[in-house]
């Protein structure tokens, strides 16, 4: 049989793609999120997936292998090995009637542990003017089949590795991406998601983070300020928070009552019963039990208990199609927030074009064009959602030196980003921080970590050894002796994850207090009510100071503050539903700029209003010659200091850009709104990959007040 994910007769090199990925190394380049991430095969493992017919061959047999585990919903089946008997053990797998195909499993470079699963799909977006029949021309000459077309991007399709083609997806995908008809080319991977904690302290005082009046390790003011926000409401069951985790306990007595859970789904069993299975699914059910537990006069009350609850078990894998399930279905059925305590098992991982997208149709699709809103916990590692550091220390001395860190899911535009303080208002050893944190929320206080793959749960290094001070967080847990106590609740809980859904929460109250707001007007509003908590101790482990704020309000460990429901309840209900735009102000520069080639701090150009007034309308237009637009971002900056990227990197070998970005085409401009029209507004144009040039040759500014 023709292995079409790694065929017999593959040829060891690609001839020139055209992409700048030497033929050398044609397959180990991974295409993601408009960037090339190095792999490496994994030496002692590889996957297969079956026909689903019987056989009367057993080629496991044949060579002393272990079955590890299924990979989700592709239907890859992974296999344990000796590294001297690989190639003899997928060998064995070729020639078997029982398997469709078979594949080698990857890793990131420098990334530890990091398993990379190749499925059979390719993402594809061709250039605007790309006809059909071209189209169809350039799958056949691969050997790939369309399946269908994505949803949300223009010329875009998903196709499928046959048994003609030659070439496993990785260098189909380099191919394709050095084709002048091809924008963007992705093959469709599986990585093994991981929760953001798991929790190991003792049991902590009851739900001080929703109100509290002090105590031993208790701050004044380190909760969020629920009652007078209760004084408001409690949550209405039209507002729908959802919340994708390994499992919620349904039968739990603070998830009852009339209209309180909402289109259940278990991706991983394929039914609507999202239970818990495994011994360690108890994640989901502290996490909703944060977010919206019920008030039954018993047991917990939730951020927003007046708040229905979606549970949705996901798979535990995140390849493109189970990221595009979870929001799909929770933006198909009227999910108002989505609630992630959850992000890859990775140290740098952009989202790839299929995510990114399925996360820009719930954030603006959803709530009928209104956007649902979506919160993701920023991670416990004590490391950058992007950024670089000098690692040092750790186990084996899998990371060492400069490395990057990015989260692909922390870092996305559409996002809330939460990171986690603490009872004494002090920054969570462990949370993750940068510049995409949005607000923080109380949590636990615990030394850094994260799980990786195989390894399981360690300390990123160096170690911290001393206690550290600060409450944990209580919250539902599984019934009975199952979850983290022996009883219905638990004070093991915590890490940005339990930090998230008091996010989550307290955006369904500022829904439940005005429904008309969108969900980038949800996000302005908890940044602008967020209290500026501030943290002048270095931490522990790195020793950085970044615990105050920057001329924009921002502070790179506590976004711009922690949540105070209170304050952003009382915002919802004032803010206008509409803005009346009574005039406009123009503004143009014609002055022709170079944009230097990487690594250049790309160029600037001005616009100088001296009109007052708030921004109610905004619209820029663009002329932009380069080389290879796939190069270049723009980003529009504010008199405030507010940075809005206009454009990614998705035009490809386009050369020319001529284009307008509004509020109605680009709702991150949203952003804008109410912000001071007087002062200077830049465009930033930066290039970010070495080997073009291009020119900025215009701009100009509308603005409505």
């Amino acid at each position: 049989m023709i292995d079409p994910l790694n065929p017999l007769n593959a040829p060891d090199t690609l001839p020139n793609t055209g992409a700048g990925v030497p033929e050398e190394s044609a397959g180990f380049i991974l295409q993601r999120g408009g960037e090339e991430l190095a792999l490496e095969k994994v030496c002692d493992r590889f996957t297969v997936r079956p026909t689903g017919t019987p056989s009367p061959d057993n080629w496991t047999a044949r060579v002393p292998v272990k079955f590890s585990r299924s990979a989700g919903r592709t239907k890859l089946e992974e296999y344990t090995v000796e590294p001297a008997h690989l190639e003899q053990a997928m060998q064995a797998a070729r020639e078997s009637q029982a398997v469709a195909f078979v594949s080698h499993v990857y890793q990131l470079k420098n990334n530890p542990r990091t398993l990379i699963y190749l499925t059979d799909e390719i993402t594809v977006q061709f250039g605007e003017l790309v006809e059909p029949a071209t189209r169809k021309a350039i799958a056949a000459s691969l050997g790939c089949r369309e399946l269908q077309p994505v949803e949300g991007i223009p010329n875009t399709f998903i196709y499928q590795v046959t048994e003609l083609s030659r070439e496993n997806p990785v260098k189909i995908a380099n191919r394709l991406t050095g084709r002048k008809e091809v924008l963007t080319a992705e093959p469709n991977i599986v990585t093994l998601s991981a929760p953001h904690y798991r929790p190991k302290d003792t049991l902590y005082p009851k739900q001080w983070y929703l109100y509290s009046t002090g105590g031993p390790e208790i701050a004044a003011g380190c909760h969020i300020d629920i009652e007078k926000a209760w004084d408001i409401t409690r949550g209405v069951r039209s507002v729908v928070v959802a919340v994708a985790d390994d499992s919620v306990d349904l039968n739990h007595p603070d998830f009852q009552g009339s209209g309180k859970i909402v289109a259940p789904k278990d991706f991983k069993e394929k039914d609507l019963l999202p239970l818990p299975g495994a011994e360690e699914d108890n994640h989901g059910t502290a996490c909703a039990g944060v977010a919206v537990a019920e008030e039954t006069g018993t047991g917990i009350v939730g951020v927003a208990p007046g708040c229905a609850l979606m549970p949705i078990r996901t798979t535990g894998y995140l390849d493109d199609s189970a990221i595009e399930e979870i929001f799909n279905w929770a933006t198909d059925r009227g999910a108002s927030v989505i609630s992630c305590s959850w992000g890859t098992s990775a140290v740098y991982f952009p989202l790839s074009l299929r995510q990114k997208a399925a996360l820009h149709r719930a954030a603006t699709f959803g709530r009928n064009g209104k956007g649902c809103v979506i919160v993701f916990a920023a991670g416990n590692a004590n490391r950058p959602t992007t950024g670089t550091i000098d690692e040092q220390g750790w186990p084996k001395a899998v990371l060492h030196g400069p490395t990057k860190w990015l989260g692909g899911f922390t870092v996305h535009p559409d996002v809330i980003t939460v990171s986690a303080c603490t009872s004494l208002n002090k920054k969570a050893a462990y949370s993750n921080w940068g510049p995409t944190v949005s607000v923080c929320a109380p949590s636990n206080n615990a030394p850094p970590g994260m799980w990786l793959q195989e390894t399981g749960y360690i300390s990123t290094a160096p170690e911290i050894r001393n206690a550290l001070a600060g409450k944990g967080i209580f919250t539902a847990d599984r019934l009975g002796a199952a979850g983290y106590d022996p009883g219905d609740y638990t004070g093991y809980f915590g890490g940005t994850s339990s930090a998230t859904p008091v996010v989550a929460g307290v955006a369904a109250l500022i829904l439940s207090a005005n429904p008309d707001l969108t969900a980038l007007e949800v996000k302005q509003i908890l940044q602008n009510t967020a209290d500026k908590i501030i943290d002048t101790d270095p931490d522990p482990q790195l020793g950085k100071s970044l615990g105050t704020y920057d001329e924009n309000g921002h502070s790179q460990w506590f976004g711009y503050g922690k949540v105070n429901a209170f304050k952003a309840v009382r915002a919802a209900q004032k803010q206008l539903a509409a803005l009346q735009v009574s005039r406009q102000i123009q503004g143009q520069n014609n002055q022709s700029a170079a944009i230097p080639d990487f690594p250049g701090e790309g160029c600037r150009s001005d616009i100088r209003v001296s009109d007052f007034g708030n921004v109610r309308d905004i619209r820029v237009s663009l002329d932009i010659e380069h080389s290879f637009l796939g190069d270049v971002e723009v980003y529009l900056i504010s008199p405030s200091g507010t940075k809005v990227l206009l454009q990614n990197r998705t035009l490809g070998s386009f050369t020319k850009l001529q284009m307008s970005y509004s509020v109605q085409t680009l709702p991150v401009l949203r952003l804008l709104l109410n912000q001071p029209a007087k002062g200077l507004w830049q465009l930033l144009v930066t290039d970010c990959a070495f080997g073009d040039t291009g020119t900025l040759k215009s701009w100009e500014l509308t603005l409505g007040v």
